[in-house]
C-alpha cells in the first residue's frame, strides 16, 4: 500500500513538473518570437528607408540625365533651325539673283534678235550686191564664174608647185651642207661626255713576296714545285735576282690571275708541294669562274641593262680578262655602250637598246670555242641563240660590215666602236697579233689526239704539251714532239725558234683503308 502511494505521488510530481516546464518553455518561446518579430519589423523599416533613398537618388539621376538629353536635343534642334534659316536665306538670295540674271538675259536675247534681224538684212543686201557685181564681171570678161574660178585655181596650183619644188631643193641643199657638220658635232659631243682609261695591259704580272727566302720554297727540291705550278697554270714563272718579286709571264690574263691567286694562297698557307699546288689551282679556277659571273652582273647593273641571259652575263664578265689590240675588252665594251646610248639619245632613238647592243658587240671574242666565223657574225649568232632583240643582233653582226644593216642602231654601234678604238693609246696592233700567234700555236698542238693541255710560254719561244700517259707511250710522245715542231715550222710565222716540250707523266694512286 505504501509503495503504491509512493509511485502515485511520484507520477503526479512528474506530471506536474512536466506541465510547469511546458508552460515555462512556451512563455520563453513566445517572448523570443515577439523579439524576432520586432527585430524583423525594425530591419524591414531600415531596408525600406534605404530603398526609398536609393529610389530618390535614382530618380534624381534619371531626371538629371533626362534634362541633359532634353537640353542637348533642344540645342541640336536650335542649331538645325539656324542652319535651315541660313540655307533658306541663301536660297532666297540665289533665287533673287537668278531672277535678276533671267531678266538681264531676256534683255540680251531681245537685243541679239534685233541685231540678227539687222545682220540678215545686211546679208541679203550683200548677196544682192555680190550677184550684181558678178554679173557685171561676167559681162565684162566674157567668162562665167565657174570658168574664172577654174582658171584661177590652175594658176595657183602651178605657182604653188613651182614654189614647193624650189623650197624642197633649198632644204636638200642646206641638209647636204649641214649633215656632215651636225654628224661631227654629235660625235664630238658624245666623245666629250664619256671618259675612259687608255692604259695598255701587258703580258707580265709582278708577284711581290715578303723575303727572298720564299723563292727557294716556291722553286722546291730540284724545281718540282715551280714545274708543277707552271704545268697546272700554263704560266711561266720567272724567279731571278729581282728583290722580293717573282714574275708571272703569260699572254692570257686569266691564266696570270689564276697563277697569282694560287701563288698568294700557297705562300700564305705555307704548304707548297705538287699535290697541294694542283688542289689550290683547281679551287682558284672555280673562284675565278664565280668572279667572272659577278663581274658580269656588276657591269650590267652599273649600265642599267636588265634581262640578259645568264650565259651572256658570264661572257660579259669574261671580257675583263680579254684584250683587243692591247685594249681591255670589258672597258672597251662599256665605253661603246655609253657612247651608243648617248648618240642614240641625241638622234631620238632608244638609248637602252643602243647601250645593250654596244655592250654585246664584241661577244664573239669571248666565246668558249674558237669559231671559224668572224667574231661579229659569231657574236650575232650567240645573241640570237639567247633570244636578244633583232636590232641588237643586227648591230652585233653588222659592226664590221659582215652582214647588212637593218636597224638605225647598227651604224651607231659601228661608229662608237670606231671611236673607242681610235682614242690615242687605246690599241696596239702588235700585242693583238702576238696573242693571236700564241693561241694558234696552242690550238695546233691541241689538235693532236691524246693531248690534254697546251701552254705557250716564254713569249712563244716554248710550247709545253701535256699528254695522257695511258694514251701515248714514250716513243709516241717523242714522235708527237717531232710532228708538232714540223707543223709549226711549215705552217706558222714566228721569230727565232720554238722549243716543243711534250710532258708525259705517269701517276700511281692507291688508298689505304
Amino acid at each position: 500500500m505504501g509503495i503504491l502511494t509512493i509511485i502515485l505521488v511520484a507520477a503526479g510530481g512528474l506530471i506536474a513538473g512536466g506541465a510547469i516546464s511546458y508552460l515555462v518553455l512556451e512563455k520563453a518561446l513566445k517572448k523570443r518570437k515577439e523579439k524576432i518579430f520586432n527585430d524583423a519589423i525594425a530591419e524591414a523599416e531600415v531596408i525600406r528607408k534605404e530603398k526609398e533613398l536609393q529610389a530618390k537618388e535614382k530618380y534624381l539621376q534619371l531626371k538629371s540625365e533626362h534634362d541633359r538629353s532634353v537640353n542637348e536635343r533642344n540645342q541640336k534642334i536650335a542649331n538645325t533651325e539656324n542652319r535651315i534659316q541660313q540655307r533658306e536665306a541663301t536660297i532666297t538670295s540665289r533665287i533673287e539673283e537668278t531672277q535678276r540674271m533671267k531678266k538681264e538675259l531676256e534683255v540680251i536675247r531681245e537685243n541679239l534678235n534685233k541685231q540678227l534681224e539687222r545682220v540678215d538684212k545686211k546679208s541679203e543686201e550683200l548677196d544682192k550686191l555680190h550677184r550684181e557685181q558678178v554679173e557685171k564681171l561676167e559681162s565684162l570678161s566674157g567668162l562665167s564664174a565657174e570658168d574664172a574660178k577654174k582658171e584661177l585655181m590652175e594658176s595657183l596650183q602651178e605657182s604653188a608647185r613651182t614654189g614647193a619644188m624650189s623650197l624642197i631643193n633649198e632644204i636638200m641643199d642646206e641638209a647636204k651642207m649641214t649633215a656632215n657638220k651636225e654628224a661631227k658635232k654629235i660625235v664630238l659631243e658624245t666623245i666629250q661626255r664619256v671618259a675612259t682609261e687608255t692604259a695598255i695591259e701587258n703580258a707580265v704580272t709582278v708577284f711581290n713576296i715578303e723575303s727572298d727566302e720564299l723563292k727557294g720554297r716556291i722553286i722546291g727540291r730540284e724545281g718540282r714545285n715551280i714545274r708543277a705550278l707552271e704545268a697546272a697554270t700554263g704560266v711561266e714563272i720567272v724567279v731571278d735576282d729581282t728583290p722580293e718579286a717573282i714574275l708571272l709571264s703569260a699572254f692570257d690574263p686569266v691564266r696570270r690571275e689564276i697563277a697569282r691567286l694560287s701563288l698568294h694562297q700557297l705562300v700564305t698557307d705555307g704548304r707548297i708541294h705538287p699535290a697541294r699546288i694542283e688542289e689550290v689551282v683547281n679551287k682558284t679556277k672555280k673562284q675565278i669562274e664565280e668572279e667572272i659571273v659577278e663581274i658580269g652582273k656588276r657591269t650590267t647593273i652599273d649600265l642599267g641593262i636588265h634581262g640578259l641571259h645568264p650565259e651572256l652575263v658570264r661572257m660579259v664578265g669574261k671580257m675583263k680578262y680579254r684584250s683587243s689590240y692591247g685594249q681591255n675588252l670589258l672597258q672597251h665594251s662599256r665605253e661603246v655602250a655609253n657612247l651608243s646610248a648617248l648618240m642614240a639619245a641625241e638622234l631620238g632613238l632608244n638609248p637602252k637598246i643602243a647601250k645593250r647592243a654596244g655592250l654585246l658587240h664584241d661577244l664573239g671574242k669571248v666565246a668558249d670555242e674558237e669559231p671559224e666565223l668572224p667574231h661579229a657574225v659569231y657574236g650575232m649568232k650567240l645573241a640570237e641563240k639567247y633570244k636578244e632583240r633583232p636590232e641588237v643582233c643586227n648591230a652585233i653582226g653588222a659592226h664590221h660590215d659582215e652582214v647588212e644593216m637593218t636597224s638605225l642602231i647598227s651604224p651607231i654601234v659601228q661608229v662608237c666602236d670606231a671611236i673607242s678604238g681610235a682614242r690615242p693609246g687605246a690599241r696596239r696592233e702588235i700585242v693583238e697579233s702576238y696573242i693571236k700567234r700564241l693561241k694558234d700555236l696552242e690550238a695546233l698542238a691541241l689538235s693532236y689526239p691524246g693531248v690534254l693541255k697546251t701552254y705557250a710560254i716564254q713569249a712563244g719561244r716554248e710550247l709545253r704539251v701535256i699528254v695522257g700517259s695511258e694514251k701515248l707511250s714514250d716513243a709516241e710522245s717523242e714522235q708527237l714532239s717531232f710532228e708538232i715542231a714540223k707543223r709549226v715550222q711549215d705552217e706558222m710565222t714566228y721569230p727565232g725558234q720554238v722549243k716543243i716540250t711534250v710532258i708525259r707523266e705517269t701517276r700511281s694512286v692507291n688508298y689505304a683503308k
